[in-house]
């Protein structure tokens, strides 16, 4: 049931990172089921996951925002369980979330300096791959499965453009890119050349296969930084091009925002600046 779940979720258009997840937090909650009722599983129950809501906030003490995840996979596949005529009644709402203060702090927790020191380490320990994808996703704000899915012929250096044919929500979109990005994927384009997948259709390949894989990538940031990831450089492109005279309707363009209250928390102040006005009090 769970491949049928997977499928029916490639059907909606989910991102393979959210089909990921969705499919790994309904695996956890089938095994809580049958560990704690011995029985197979075979609907969704109201009293269940209720149930599950207690035990993961009281025996697995997750935060809320965890929580509420693991709840919108299995409203997701309680929607997939009323199509599949498993059952016919929706158990989960949005009303069982747990209500989370809004933070009036920008996402953005790294700075520029930290960026600087993250792509030097990179240029100097590892190849002008890899360098050219950190500097493409701190500069430009695109998302790691939206710069690994760019192929060669969606890159226009001369106009300083990269076509996103394949965003959230498979929305396309034309990225913006200034001269460090340009100059770091000339350079990578080079080394390109010598390998022996040139002839791949995308822009980011490997010595063993056609398309760079994620999770490459994932090790290379764990090992050079503890706190810059792929997702924390999208955060600094947003606030770094509003601090920088971008408007939020063209950051929410250039990054995919669909909803311009998305690009507006970060012109909330960081949660840094916040500490120091406590601290003049």
């Amino acid at each position: 049931m769970i491949e049928i779940f997977k499928n029916w979720l490639e059907k909606e258009a989910k991102s393979i990172n959210t089909i990921k997840n969705y499919t790994r937090h309904v695996q956890n909650y089938l095994k809580w089921f049958c560990e704690s009722f011995d029985t197979p599983f075979t609907k969704l129950y109201r009293e269940n996951v209720l149930d599950y809501m207690s035990y993961m906030s009281n025996i697995k003490n997750l935060k809320a925002e965890s929580i509420n995840a693991k709840l919108a996979a299995l409203s997701k596949y309680n929607e997939f369980l009323v199509e599949q005529k498993v059952q016919t009644d929706l158990v989960i709402s949005k009303k069982d979330y747990i209500k989370i203060q809004k933070e009036y702090v920008s996402p953005a927790i790294i700075t520029k300096i930290d960026v600087e020191v993250f792509r030097q380490k990179i240029l100097q320990n590892k190849d002008k791959r890899d360098y050219a994808i950190v500097t493409l996703l701190a500069y430009s704000g695109m998302r790691i499965s939206e710069a690994l899915n760019i192929k060669v012929d969606d890159v226009n250096l001369t106009a300083r453009e990269i076509l996103v044919r394949y965003g959230k929500g498979k929305k396309q979109r034309l990225v913006i890119i200034n001269d460090k990005i340009s100059n770091a994927i000339k350079e990578y384009l080079k080394e390109r050349e010598q390998q022996k997948n040139k002839d791949s259709a995308y822009l980011f390949i490997s010595r063993e296969s056609n398309k760079v894989d994620r999770s490459v990538i994932n090790r290379v940031f764990n090992e050079y930084s503890d706190k810059i990831t792929p997702h924390t450089l999208r955060h600094f492109f947003c606030s770094y091009a509003l601090e920088n005279g971008w408007s939020t309707h063209e950051v929410a363009a250039q990054v995919g925002h669909s909803n311009i209250h998305t690009t507006m928390l970060y012109t909330h102040p960081s949660r840094s600046e916040i500490k120091r006005k406590a601290n003049l009090l």
